[in-house]
């Protein structure tokens, strides 16, 4: 059997992006995909067991580059709450602009693509864990053993993920909270 090329299946998720930005995620299909590629259907199959895949592997991919884009445009110099509000509106423009539709078009696939997303979730809890231990203003009161900056960055991502979910488009009281307990 011959071994996968990871060359290939990168320039098959960049095919399938370029299909699903120019056609919509209807246009996203193995023979489609095979047929940008150069390659046979069953080429593609030993890459993506389906559509569901391939999606999946957009997703992972677009959160990915999010991620490391918003890292870049949520500026570190400001106070932890003005930052998580950044976070907030930088992931609630993505959703807007394609990831939502993406995610929302994923259907058998969707239990493993909440795995993947708990991942990218996990980076999320990462970046802001980094961003609180980088504000020189939070109380160094405010953590204790029941009470953690673990704990409460899992907090956070529970409620930035409600607030993304439901599209509220004030989260005023969300942020005042954090500023009321951290500083």
């Amino acid at each position: 059997m011959r071994r996968k090329d990871d060359t290939l299946r990168d320039t098959l998720v960049a095919l399938a992006r370029e299909l699903a930005e120019g056609e919509g995620i209807g246009g996203v299909n193995i023979r489609a995909l095979a047929q940008r590629a150069g390659v046979a259907a069953g080429t593609v199959y030993n890459y993506f067991s389906g559509k569901e895949e391939i999606l999946l592997a957009l997703t992972e991919e677009y959160w990915e580059e999010a991620l490391e884009e918003m890292e870049e445009a949520v500026p570190a110099n400001q106070d932890f709450p003005g930052q998580l509000e950044g976070i907030l509106h930088f992931l609630r423009e993505r959703l807007r602009r394609s990831a939502g539709t993406l995610m929302g078009s994923l259907g058998r696939g969707e239990a493993e693509g909440q795995e993947r997303m708990a991942a990218m979730q996990g980076r999320l809890e990462e970046s802001l864990l980094r961003r609180m231990e980088r504000d020189p203003w939070i109380r160094g009161d405010v953590w204790d053993e029941s009470f953690t900056r673990e704990g409460f960055a899992r907090f956070l991502m529970a409620n930035l993920t409600r607030l993304l979910r439901e599209g509220e488009q004030e989260a005023e009281v969300f942020l005042t909270v954090v500023r009321k307990i951290v500083y």
